[in-house]
């Protein structure tokens, strides 16, 4: 949690995104309820550096809503959470081949609801099964 975390500002252009998509209905709920005027008043966003690149593990819509209402700089913390490293790569190198090392880059990718659920989290589901395949036969 951002709470027992320090809390540190860092450029949005420097975070590594690891989804390929944004929801176009998560998106407009979170510009409906955050204030951009002032930047304390985003939620931190959960980083963690793999291979070298500070990687948002979750707050991808926060960040591109920050992005769109013309912010640099989002409050971010260590992500605590002991994660799946192994998959968030997989989606790393997935963002990377299709050209996306930055929020800004996820402009042409906001979709619908039911798009995101497809494109995103079936690739995603597929990949985590996947992966349990491969370690099944370790």
């Amino acid at each position: 949690m951002a709470g027992k975390s320090q809390v540190i500002y860092v450029e949005l252009d420097r975070l590594q995104p690891s989804q390929l998509y944004i929801s176009q209905e998560k998106l407009s709920a979170v510009q409906g309820a955050t204030d951009f005027s002032r930047p304390e008043g985003i939620r931190p966003i959960p980083v963690k550096e793999l291979g070298g690149l500070q990687v948002m593990t979750d707050g991808h819509t926060r960040a591109f809503a920050a992005y769109l209402a013309g912010l640099k700089d989002v409050p971010t913390y260590v992500d605590p959470d002991d994660l799946d490293w192994e998959a968030y790569q997989i989606c790393v190198d997935w963002c990377q081949a299709e050209g996306i090392h930055s929020v800004a880059d996820l402009a042409d990718r906001v979709v619908y609801a039911e798009d995101y659920e497809r494109l995103w989290y079936d690739r995603c589901r597929a990949m985590q099964a996947d992966l349990a395949e491969k370690r099944r036969q370790e």
